[in-house]
């Protein structure tokens, strides 16, 4: 797919918890969360879910060799995809993990040799050709991946923790705020500095505002929310990520009309969808 932009966004799983492939998810897609976000040449994948695989198929076809993967966190549904990430299999293919640290935690490397070992997975990390090099950041950290690329983060409200990321690339931003539960009667002060102005916030927002009483502790918004945040931080674009499982196409309609009029230029993230800021 050709994109008439250096600065992009390309969404390749948009969809919360697990897969869920059917009729009723055929539009806005059921691969759960894999976002790539072009700077230049320069390919940044967050996170790992289902929709990775498709996304290998497209860096194949653009001969590309050095991918940085930003992790969220590493509930299952965020790196449940990574197995079959065929990128890993090149021996002249470079990737990069970056995790947030938390404390009491083992570091990123380890988690991926847990995760893909007998008998859960017949393939372990030392078997992929590709070059694997793990990261691990203190939360908070500014990372400058080039000069003319920067990468700001946040801790985020979720069971286990997350991270929250803010890309700036050609005096223009993108933020991926996803799997964070707002705070009663406030907005959340991490939130609103990192999308600040930014010109686009990919926001979780699995739940409604009449949906989420009966959630809270699960660590995740809602749609609203996510309104309320933009425009309290000034960011110009909403778009509305994770998606419930079982939200039909249907439901994501009707708030896809919603968002777009209360913010306009919101929309509700789907499959295939490319975003240029």
């Amino acid at each position: 797919m050709f994109v008439d932009s250096d600065f992009f966004v390309r969404f390749w799983g948009v969809r919360g918890s697990i897969p869920c492939p059917g009729p009723d998810t055929a539009i806005y897609g059921g691969n759960t969360p894999c976002v790539e976000i072009r700077c230049g040449s320069r390919v940044l994948i967050f996170d790992a879910g289902t929709g990775i695989r498709r996304l290998a198929n497209t860096l194949s076809a653009d001969n590309v060799r050095n991918v940085d993967l930003f992790l969220t966190h590493t509930h299952l549904d965020h790196i449940n995809g990574f197995p079959m990430f065929n990128f890993l299999f090149d021996d002249q293919h470079h990737l990069k993990i970056w995790a947030g640290k938390r404390e009491g935690w083992s570091p990123i490397k380890d988690v991926f040799e847990k995760f893909m070992a007998p008998p859960v997975w017949p393939l372990s990390i030392e078997d992929l050709g590709a070059k694997i090099i793990f990261s691990d950041f203190e939360i908070g950290q500014v990372i400058t991946l080039t000069p003319g690329i920067i990468i700001r983060t946040v801790n985020l409200n979720h069971p286990q923790g997350a991270v929250g990321y803010r890309v700036e690339f050609s005096g223009k931003s993108i933020c991926y705020v996803t799997d964070t539960e707002h705070f009663k009667g406030r907005r959340d002060p991490n939130i609103l500095k990192l999308i600040e102005r930014a010109d686009i916030v990919i926001y979780d927002a699995s739940f409604t505002d009449d949906e989420y009483p009966n959630y809270v502790g699960w660590g995740h918004s809602t749609w609203q929310e996510g309104v309320r945040l933009c425009a309290a931080a000034s960011a110009r674009r909403l778009v509305v990520f994770h998606h419930l499982p079982g939200r039909s196409d249907s439901e994501l309609a009707v708030i896809d009309s919603s968002v777009g009029s209360l913010l306009p230029g919101s929309v509700v993230a789907r499959e295939d969808m490319v975003l240029t800021p």
